[in-house]
């Protein structure tokens, strides 16, 4: 009697994973939200490249942002637009009730990055715009992850919302910025966030502050042969500037970073320039760094205009916090992406990225990356690097970012190798596993509110009591004509 007894026990215990493994999927991976996903690659595909083949700058991106708009209209969702100023900036809306979810979407491209979808150097138009951040990507996987929750959140009857933030002019716009200081994100719980990447990880760090500032210097003109004395340069002083500047680095913390490019340097070599101006990009981890640093780097604008006999003005164009990680959100994320997987190349698509990998002197090994997932990390003071206007968001609402292997490992970031990558196959199966990754998410939130009280109590905490929102780009309208030349 002892061994029937034994033996029924056995097959209970083994019988949960025997059907689960009949079925071919993990049990949180069937649902409604990753069967439509499952069902949607074509439809994804083709939106997505549709992006790609039409890149748009910053503040510009019409088409793109119509496009999305319009796919979710076409599946119930309610759509503000023109928000905070952007023309091309949107919200949309889902649902009713708490938790209110949101999902960041980026479309716009870069200049000079346009690219064939082939494994070698070939613009489609010379000098043109190109998704070298995988923009074309993004703004579909967020969109494509918020329908699926959509089906979800119907499905069920489950109380909740989710929201759709259309963020235009990532790449030095800021428009997240706008949105968060005309109070757009008031109200929203949590805010996922993903980007194209070379691996599949969840982000934890902070990245860097930016302030953008255009300086423009105003001199004399005359003849620069017959009456040099007569003129006053305007390159003189940006040449002043920014050898000042040049010299100053050797003084600034190591983990900082300071890019400029003269825009406009004069028309002709025998006209002394009345007018010359010089962009510049300057970054700190820490935004108290960032403000010493930028009044320097202003005094010695200062200085360059009085030793030039010129006349210098400065523009804000944008600025961006640095981000606040939370930690909790990030081992929930973590835990949806390892049950989502890698990224799995076809033969066509590892042939594609095996010619890449010799662009960037990597051998076939480093392709193993697409298909890992990374371990979370721990957290650790930044050493420089970049910045997103996603860390204005996230000092505002608790918010978590991770990458999936969009690009071929290697690759460098704003490069023609990811342009070629993320208007492929490749991009496709990233956005569909990240669109898998927010829904996954989502729902273990709205499932599981006293998850979300966790997260916002490690938010309010690593902020303090005494955070008051100041945002770098001051009270400036959004510069819609950046990238206008």
């Amino acid at each position: 009697m002892k061994q029937y007894i034994a033996i029924i026990t056995a097959l209970l215990l083994v019988w949960p994973a025997y059907a689960a493994s009949k079925n071919n999927k993990q049990p949180s991976l069937n649902n409604v939200a990753i069967s439509y996903l499952d069902n949607s690659f074509q439809q994804y595909d083709a939106l997505q490249k549709q992006i790609w083949a039409n890149p748009e700058l910053g503040f510009l991106e019409t088409f793109s942002s119509s496009l999305l708009q319009k796919h979710l209209v076409e599946n119930g969702f309610d759509i503000e637009t023109g928000v905070a100023g952007m023309p091309t900036a949107f919200v949309a809306t889902y649902g009713s009730g708490e938790p209110v979810i949101g999902i960041l979407a980026e479309f716009d491209a870069l200049p000079g990055l346009s690219q064939d979808t082939v494994p070698y150097r070939k613009p489609l138009v010379e000098g043109g715009n190109g998704h070298g951040c995988g923009h074309n990507v993004f703004g579909v996987g967020s969109v494509a992850g918020a329908v699926a929750i959509k089906q979800w959140l119907s499905e069920h009857k489950q109380t909740g919302t989710i929201k759709v933030f259309g963020t235009p002019a990532e790449e030095g716009g800021g428009g997240k910025v706008y949105m968060v200081r005309d109070g757009f994100f008031k109200n929203v719980d949590v805010i996922l966030d993903w980007h194209p990447g070379t691996g599949n990880r969840v982000s934890v760090g902070t990245g860097t502050a930016i302030q953008m500032i255009d300086y423009s210097f105003t001199g004399k003109a005359s003849h620069a042969a017959g009456a040099p004395d007569k003129g006053r340069s305007a390159l003189d002083g940006v040449e002043a500037f920014n050898y000042m500047v040049n010299l100053l680095r050797e003084h600034v913390p190591t983990s900082s970073r300071i890019h400029y490019v003269i825009t406009n340097g004069g028309e002709a070599p025998n006209v002394v320039p009345e007018f010359a101006k010089v962009s510049y990009y300057i970054r700190s981890p820490k935004r108290e760094v960032l403000k010493e640093l930028t009044n320097w780097i202003e005094r010695a604008a200062e200085g360059a205009a009085l030793g030039t006999q010129t006349k210098v003005s400065s523009e804000i164009i944008s600025g961006f916090y640095e981000k606040l990680p939370n930690r909790k959100l990030a081992e929930l994320v973590q835990k949806k992406l390892e049950i989502v997987g890698g990224i799995k190349y076809d033969a066509r698509e590892r042939a594609f990225a095996e010619e890449i990998l010799k662009t960037v002197n990597r051998d076939s090994s480093a392709l193993s990356e697409v298909a890992r997932i990374a371990p979370l990390k721990e957290e650790e003071p930044s050493q420089g690097g970049g910045s997103s206007d996603v860390g204005d968001v996230s000092w505002n609402v608790p918010t978590v970012s991770f990458t999936t292997a969009t690009f071929i490992p290697g690759s460098a970031g704003h490069s023609w190798q990811n342009v070629a990558s993320d208007g492929t196959t490749i991009g496709t199966k990233s956005l569909i596993n990240s669109a898998k990754v927010f829904a996954l998410s989502a729902i273990e939130l709205y499932t599981n509110p006293s998850y979300i009280e966790e997260v916002k109590e490690e938010f309010d905490k690593r902020r303090g009591n005494e955070f008051k929102y100041d945002p770098l780009l001051g009270d400036r309208k959004p510069a819609l004509d950046y990238r206008v030349r």
